[in-house]
């Protein structure tokens, strides 16, 4: 891969990201819904509302304050919170890490599994096997993941006590060092294994469905033919079936957010998803447009990790 290419869809970062956010505010400013009313109540007196909205630049024509707005950002201010009268930057961070480690952990789950009982599949093709693991991957795919939640919740939470209900720590310890460690992971795992489950059913339908096809090819055959051992025609034949697969897993970074947002709902988990929640019912603009521009930039800097990936891949993949 050149420098060059390298480059240039850096460069292209720069102009996806300006329309989103201009996309993201207008959106946002025309919505049903005032912002002041929902800051100084219904009951405030039109001295009120108007002082909150000048404070806020809310009084100002729309044009000028999306003006304002994108100066700030290309300044690197992403303005103050309405509700919380701190910094943006300050709050979304606080809540970034728990986030990142649910949604990781999520891909990380999802990936390996999936790719584990998609190769098994595609080897036991019109087995029972493969039967069943594409009956659980069509009922996974299918089944929302709000609803699984608190089924699982009801479940293998307050019906089993086998995982705690809410909260990423047990409040009422105050553990250090492992045994932190190991509480978090406790927490962590119900909503990780509910937030995976879609993304473990699609990437097992999609190894399943490219190896088959790879099995399916003359290199395949030729080397059965040379006594080359089943496991590693298989290990050729998925590594050319991967491609689509990487496309999918780089391409569901915002799909794994929207269901973010449900479970730590669910679970309590004191992420960005509970903070986008709370910041919808509020109103709190700044907060909204903070967050919208960090899932798309996740997603746009995904994308290219992606295309990185397919030069390591498949040597034949060569970017000008």
């Amino acid at each position: 891969m050149s420098g060059r290419y390298l480059l240039r869809r850096l460069a292209q970062v720069v102009p996806a990201v300006a329309a989103i956010v201009i996309t993201a505010f207008v959106v946002i400013h025309v919505a049903p819904g005032d912002p002041v009313l929902a800051l100084a109540g219904q009951h405030g007196d039109a001295a009120y509302y108007a002082l909150i909205r000048a404070k806020f630049g809310l009084d100002r024509p729309l044009p000028e304050q999306l003006l304002v707005y994108v100066a700030n950002v290309v300044r690197g201010d992403l303005g103050v919170s309405y509700v919380h009268g701190r910094p943006v930057v300050a709050v979304v961070l606080e809540r970034l890490p728990a986030t990142l480690v649910l949604m990781t952990a999520a891909l990380i789950v999802s990936s390996i599994v999936g790719i584990t009982l998609g190769v098994t599949a595609a080897r036991r093709a019109d087995r029972p096997t493969d039967l069943i693991v594409r009956i659980a991957a069509l009922v996974g795919y299918a089944t929302p993941s709000f609803w699984l939640a608190q089924i699982a919740a009801l479940t293998l939470a307050l019906g089993t006590g086998w995982f705690p209900v809410q909260g990423i720590t047990d409040a009422r310890q105050a553990w250090t060092g492992w045994r932190y460690a190991a509480d978090v992971i406790h927490h962590l795992a119900l909503p990780t294994l509910v937030l995976a489950i879609n993304e473990l059913a699609l990437t097992t339908r999609l190894v399943r469905t490219g190896v088959l096809e790879a099995l399916a090819t003359d290199y395949v055959r030729t080397a059965r033919a040379k006594g080359l051992p089943e496991r590693s025609v298989v290990r050729h034949a998925f590594r050319n079936a991967l491609l689509p697969v990487v496309t999918v897993i780089g391409g569901r970074v915002g799909m794994l957010f929207t269901g973010a947002v449900l479970v730590e709902t669910v679970f309590a988990w004191p992420g960005l998803g509970q903070l986008l929640l709370s910041s919808i019912q509020t109103r709190d603009v700044p907060i909204l447009l903070a967050l919208f521009l960090l899932v798309s930039l996740a997603v746009i800097l995904t994308n290219v990790v992606t295309d990185l990936a397919y030069v390591w891949l498949d040597p034949r993949i060569r970017y000008e």
